[in-house]
């Protein structure tokens, strides 16, 4: 209950911020759409050529741009901003402030920074699956809906435990924002399904980034292919991860010096 408090202050300071620019709300709907316009043009290309792209039929596909969108948002809205303001604080010795509040140090750098406009590509993802899925056959079973929430939410845990894990290092490298261009350039790969890639790529988005954890799966359990062992190991891993981000977490902070050293 604290958490869910500590994070409706700071949604609630992250919109007092963005209504004071109302156009930003056009500008993110405008490239939500531009973004979806131009993968959906992908698609159709793709699909000009073939029936079907490894075993995904179109709408599968798109449904699969959906969840890609969605997650694009769930990271935008609170990880990504909270874990690159993370980095600027221990770049700039400003994280005492943050370690010397008495609430956990951890949840308030994972929700210190909120960008509620990215809400917009959740939605987006959300009408886009719906739409894709209302054009086929069977729709959603009750079976992989319960799937796919379950793997959302361990995809999620996966992505937000991976950029803690980035934000932490600043805590040895001054600076990491070259770190976080690769992670956006191999993130951008996961509008795609990872089985249409070689075997390198297929690894390196596996287990190096584990963007396939974030959206391949979840987009599997939607078109009722996931099997039940991934979906174990999906929470495994998120677990896993969960627990080595906070280890990594409390050695970095134990090695910050912060302004006052």
């Amino acid at each position: 209950m604290n958490f869910l408090r500590l994070l409706l202050v700071f949604f609630r300071i992250g919109f007092m911020n963005e209504v004071q620019y109302r156009a930003n709300f056009i500008m993110q709907l405008l490239k939500t759409a531009l973004n979806f316009g131009w993968a959906l043009a992908a698609v159709g290309i793709v699909y000009s050529h073939t029936d079907h792209l490894n075993g995904w039929l179109p709408a599968e596909l798109v449904a699969l741009l959906g969840v890609f969108t969605m997650m694009s948002g769930l990271i935008g809205v609170v990880i990504q901003p909270s874990m690159e303001r993370l980095i600027e604080d221990v770049r700039e010795g400003t994280l005492d402030f943050t370690l010397t509040k008495p609430e956990e140090a951890q949840v308030l750098v994972s929700i210190g920074q909120v960008r509620v406009l990215r809400i917009v590509d959740i939605v987006a993802g959300i009408v886009i699956i719906a739409a894709a899925l209302s054009y086929r056959d069977g729709g959603v079973e009750g079976l992989s809906g319960l799937k796919f929430a379950v793997a959302l939410a361990a995809g999620t845990a996966i992505m937000y435990s991976f950029w803690l894990v980035l934000a932490t290092i600043s805590f040895w490298f001054v600076r990491v924002e070259n770190i976080l261009m690769v992670f956006h350039s191999m993130y951008d790969a996961a509008r795609w399904p990872i089985t249409i890639y070689p075997g390198w790529l297929r690894a390196a988005l596996t287990f190096l980034v584990p963007v396939a954890f974030a959206v391949t799966v979840p987009a599997e359990a939607l078109v009722g292919r996931l099997q039940s062992d991934l979906l174990l190991a999906t929470v495994g891993l998120a677990a896993l991860m969960l627990l080595a981000s906070r280890q990594l977490w409390k050695v970095g902070v134990k090695r910050y010096s912060g302004a006052s050293a």
